[in-house]
């Protein structure tokens, strides 16, 4: 076969000139080219490491060879071959050599965007945190048009002025922080921070806070599964904007005594923005990692049963109204469940605070809300207590209506007493003037004069002062 390899300890492929064999320790070489494989991954090197083994396994004879009826590569003859099915064992692994892809060698952990060290000049230079300013940034000296920023392999967001990207918020815990050239000379490196300290398996699991019952906040989570015996946990939270830190007011702790959970009692003294609930663990004997998460209150709040304020119904018409209480939310969105009678119940969602029924007879009806900004994904409150109308014919006022429209006869009705007695009492007070008329000009003085017929009885007794007669001109 031409092309076959036959010296001792190589695994025989065809040739290709110019190209540097891998080696097998102790076992001499393999005969495949370096870029085939990639001379400097982990990956391959265990690949090439197993191969290896196997060649040596079968001692300095050919498999494929064998296969195709090729002299053994020691000079022993042509028939001394191989079991049949290992050798068919050993092509069929060969043939998965090929058709696995490279990246398929990697180890999970790989990061996708290695430093290119074979690269004497990278056009990014001295990768590094600023965790005073949240920036990640870098010393560029390549023609390159644009970078962007990844966090744990995920991409974050655009390189500003192509020189550094600014984050929200770091992470108390180890992270991947990576950068990768997508317009320019292709290059990527990345840097961890903060450094990995202490077993990640230690820190607080399972770490979930929420707002209920209007005025509480409570954080939950586990003990790390390879938490030391004397592990003790402290629960923060801090105002991502302004720094401002809240310890925990009161803890509940498991058997052993480690703290599980954590409540505050009045959360309008606390920040309404975005903010971090950060779980640090101590211990004698060694360091615990943080745990971490971040929201705004408004955001994982549940809210209250619905608080019933009114009701009341009569044959052809029902009414209830109801209202929900919180510091951090004020568009609600409420689900009814009604069931008339018999009938099987119904649920109905809806944006008012309130429910009417127009011929309503026997039902019972229950709400419960939640915020309509995060509706989408949001868990509904509990409902309310469930409330009972038997609405029939001759049905009765709710007592605070009847007192309410009493309340309003009355006022109504004093309102046109006093009218009507004001207008007596100044009639009598005040009465009118008598208007004197001009005989000359025919006319009334002035406005409020009025024409005066002295052998007329007039019902006014009006006490005169002094007359002036006006002779004819």
């Amino acid at each position: 076969m031409d092309g076959l390899a036959s010296v001792p300890g190589r695994l025989p492929v065809t040739g290709s000139s110019g190209s540097d064999p891998l080696p097998c320790p102790g076992k001499g070489s393999l005969g495949l080219p370096s870029t085939q494989f990639g001379k400097k991954d982990p990956g391959c090197r265990l690949l090439v490491s197993n191969l290896c083994e196997s060649w040596h396994f079968w001692g300095t004879r050919s498999v494929l060879g064998n296969l195709v009826g090729a002299p053994d590569l020691d000079g022993g003859a042509a028939g001394a071959r191989p079991p049949v099915g290992a050798a068919l064992a050993m092509a069929f692994v060969w043939l998965a050599v090929f058709l696995v892809p490279v990246s398929g060698l990697l180890p999970p952990d790989h990061d996708p965007y290695p430093i290119d060290i074979s690269d004497p000049d990278p056009p990014i230079k001295n990768l590094r945190m600023e965790p005073e300013r949240k920036r990640l940034t870098w010393d560029l000296h390549g023609n390159v048009s644009e970078i962007m920023c990844f966090i744990n392999s995920k991409a974050f967001t655009k390189a500003r002025k192509r020189t550094y990207c600014s984050f929200l918020d770091l992470s108390c815990q180890a992270t991947n922080y990576s950068i990768k050239v997508t317009k320019g000379q292709p290059f990527s490196t990345w840097i961890q921070y903060p450094s990995q300290e202490g077993n990640p398996r230690a820190a607080a699991e399972n770490l979930t806070c929420w707002v209920h019952d209007v005025d509480f906040l409570t954080c939950s989570w586990a003990v790390g599964r390879e938490a030391p015996r004397d592990v003790q946990y402290n629960l923060y939270l801090e105002n991502l904007d302004s720094y401002e830190k809240w310890p925990c007011s009161q803890y509940r702790a498991d058997e052993q005594g480690t703290n599980v959970q954590c409540r505050f009692h009045n959360i309008s003294l606390l920040s309404k923005d975005q903010t971090r609930f950060l779980v640090n663990g101590t211990s004698s004997g060694s360091k615990i990692p943080c745990s971490e998460t971040s929201d705004r209150l408004a955001k994982i709040e549940v809210l209250a049963a619905p608080n019933i304020t009114s009701r009341w119904c009569n044959q052809s018409y029902s009414f209830m109204q109801w209202q929900v209480r919180s510091h951090l939310n004020d568009d609600f969105k409420y689900e009814l469940q009604i069931q008339k009678g018999t009938e099987l119940p119904y649920k109905q969602e809806i944006y008012k605070a309130f429910l009417e029924l127009n011929n309503p007879g026997t039902y019972t009806v229950q709400v419960r809300a939640r915020d309509a900004t995060f509706s989408h994904y949001k868990p509904w409150g509990p409902w309310s207590v469930p409330q009972h109308f038997v609405c029939e014919e001759g049905a009765r006022l709710p007592v605070w209506l009847t007192s309410l429209l009493i309340a309003l006869g009355t006022l109504l009705a004093m309102g046109l007493v006093l009218r009507f007695c004001r207008f007596s009492v100044m009639q009598k007070l005040f009465p009118p003037i008598p208007h004197m008329k001009d005989h000359i000009n025919g006319k009334l003085q002035n406005g409020r004069t009025m024409t005066w017929d002295p052998d007329q009885d007039s019902q006014e007794e009006c006490p005169v002062a002094e007359v002036q007669v006006l002779g004819e001109t």
